[in-house]
């Protein structure tokens, strides 16, 4: 069974969707109405992402099931260790997996759990931010990055220092 339900965020309101028992969905705005919004997942989800906007939580525990293709499949698993904070470019993803930087921001652009798996961590090779395809694009993307860094981070100096070994 699908259910949904819509949250409030700092950047609008979040369209939260599971199925089976794990989230399948965050999509920025209503995307369709409620449905089943007392499934515990989503109120678990919709803790987790308080607590995130609080600046209380850094990492999200939250059974996720997404579906794509093998590739897809491989950037969104490598977007998900990317440090909260931190950056990696198109290029060093595409590394990592062994494909290309254009695909890999394909497959950014396809995410579907924004923020959870968090594609607003993949810039440019120049540390630009490029695109984004949640809410208002490039600008959600700077403030996803601005939260992150407003974080107490220890001694992180800067947004795009080297992943921590």
């Amino acid at each position: 069974m699908t259910t949904r339900r819509t949250v409030a965020s700092p950047l609008g309101p979040l369209q939260l969707t599971a199925r089976d028992g794990a989230l399948v969905g965050l999509r920025f705005g209503p995307d369709g109405p409620d449905a089943g919004a007392d499934d515990p997942v989503l109120l678990d989800v919709e803790r987790q992402l308080g607590e995130y906007f609080a600046g209380r939580r850094r990492d999200f525990d939250l059974s996720l099931s997404l579906a794509g293709g093998n590739f897809e499949l491989a950037v969104w698993e490598v977007m998900r260790r990317i440090p909260f904070g931190r950056t990696r470019t198109y290029g060093e993803l595409a590394d990592e997996i062994g494909g290309i930087a254009r695909a890999v921001g394909i497959a950014c652009g396809a995410n579907p759990i924004a923020i959870i798996v968090p594609c607003h961590r993949v810039v440019g090779a120049d540390g630009r931010l490029t695109g984004y395809s949640g809410g208002l694009g490039v600008e959600t993307k700077a403030w996803l990055l601005r939260h992150e860094l407003a974080v107490p981070l220890g001694d992180q100096l800067s947004l795009f220092a080297p992943p921590a070994p």
